[in-house]
């Protein structure tokens, strides 16, 4: 997902956007009143969900996406972006896919939890 203008400058989410434009971004329809997203900025999939809009298409393209994919691209609507948008992260399998699916070259994979450091712990507890 791309990221707001004061975010880090090595994020390499201000310069992809491939998130963005590869899935369709749905989400509870009061989602939207909630966060206060532009009506015009979301369509209803159904009676129940609504999508972020031009994500609801074979070729989908957020609305709310500004800039050039894989060059330098924002969220107009980052602090208010539905929950779905806080589930890619950068490096992660469907950031990936989406990077391919855009002809960007892989990001290096995210840290997983046996290649964190870890802290020590006993066994045992002395009583």
């Amino acid at each position: 997902m791309p990221t707001r203008p004061d975010s880090n400058t090595n994020d390499p989410c201000l310069t992809c956007g491939a998130c963005c434009a590869s899935f369709r971004v749905s989400f509870y329809w009061a989602e939207a009143d909630s966060l206060h997203i532009p009506i015009a900025l979301t369509e209803a999939v159904n009676p129940v969900y609504s999508c972020m809009a031009g994500t609801n298409q074979a070729r989908p393209r957020c609305q709310a996406l500004s800039g050039d994919i894989g060059k330098s691209v924002a969220c107009t609507i980052y602090a208010q972006r539905p929950s779905p948008c806080h589930e890619v992260q950068a490096g992660d399998e469907k950031c990936q896919k989406a990077r391919a699916r855009h002809g960007l070259p892989p990001l290096p994979p995210l840290p997983t939890l046996s290649s964190r450091p870890t802290d020590t712990v006993p066994d045992s507890i002395p009583t």
